[in-house]
């Protein structure tokens, strides 16, 4: 419910402009015009919030706040976040069957695998691997799997540590999962075992910051599945070659099915799997 003070408060062209144009900065996010209503109504709730008389005397505080605690604050309002387990689960298919295999050809028995789901959102991808790594690759006990998980909105990645869910994020999961892995919580939601939750490393990680991404290297596999769209050609390049600076020589890379490396940068090969289409780092001596 909006507040008396929130519905005086008005955005005008101007400040969306400036607005999105700050956003865009620290965030590489860009909000094109069809996204105004949503934008404006996530500014008024947090001018509300902090107390600010209007926009203007906001943003200036925004700007010139020390410690960015607002500026999180408006992340964690601004992002978007919606998923399920197992959504998309033909590229976990492309994952066991065809992906690592690849990877422990370079590898020795005992050796570390590291898999990074980015974003995050609540948890669900990372669980749905950590899962699909134990019921589907045979070779899970034969080396050290490291999923590391990331998202630039805090409250996400503190719902995703607490690990509880409702009936639809669950509702793709086969049942043997669902009783294997989680129990009930409360009437309705599920809570996902501890186990689960000890084996994923959460982060909270702006992509289009250099400063957060330079200490994941050595990176076998990156999900990096429907955040590219929000990002406009420049913030997609630069996402681009942070994902590339990650991963380990041949490490692969997953887009949503409405995403493609290949419109955004050379740096990747393309791999074609029985069960999904791929990006691929090229080897030493490789190119792309």
């Amino acid at each position: 419910m909006r507040t008396a003070a929130a519905s005086r408060v008005q955005i005008t062209d101007a400040d969306f402009l400036k607005f999105r144009d700050f956003f865009y900065r620290k965030t590489g996010i860009h909000f094109d015009e069809n996204k105004r209503y949503f934008v404006d109504k996530r500014l008024v709730e947090r001018i509300a919030a902090t107390g600010a008389e209007d926009f203007r005397s906001y943003f200036i505080g925004l700007r010139f706040e020390a410690g960015g605690s607002e500026l999180q604050h408006l992340v964690n309002a601004m992002t978007v976040n919606e998923t399920y387990f197992f959504r998309e689960a033909y590229q976990f298919d492309c994952l066991v069957n065809d992906m690592l295999a690849e990877v422990v050809r370079r590898k020795k028995p005992g050796s570390r695998i590291r898999i990074w789901s980015i974003p995050s959102s609540t948890g669900e991808e990372p669980y749905s691997i950590a899962i699909y790594l134990l019921e589907r690759w045979a070779q899970i006990d034969d080396y050290e799997v490291e999923i590391l998980s990331s998202d630039i909105d805090t409250q996400v990645l503190a719902a995703a540590q607490r690990g509880v869910y409702s009936p639809r994020s669950v509702s793709q999961l086969p049942r043997p999962y669902l009783d294997k892995y989680f129990k009930r919580h409360g009437e309705y939601e599920w809570a996902i075992s501890e186990d689960l939750v000890a084996a994923v490393d959460f982060s909270r990680v702006n992509l289009s910051e250099p400063a957060d991404t330079r200490r994941f290297r050595d990176i076998d596999v990156v999900f990096c599945r429907n955040l590219l769209i929000y990002f406009d050609d420049l913030s997609r390049r630069v996402a681009a070659e942070a994902m590339y600076d990650a991963l380990a020589p041949g490490g692969f890379v997953c887009l949503g099915h409405s995403e493609s490396m290949s419109r955004i940068t050379s740096l990747f090969g393309v791999r074609r799997f029985k069960d999904a289409m791929v990006y691929q780092k090229p080897l030493a001596g490789d190119s792309a």
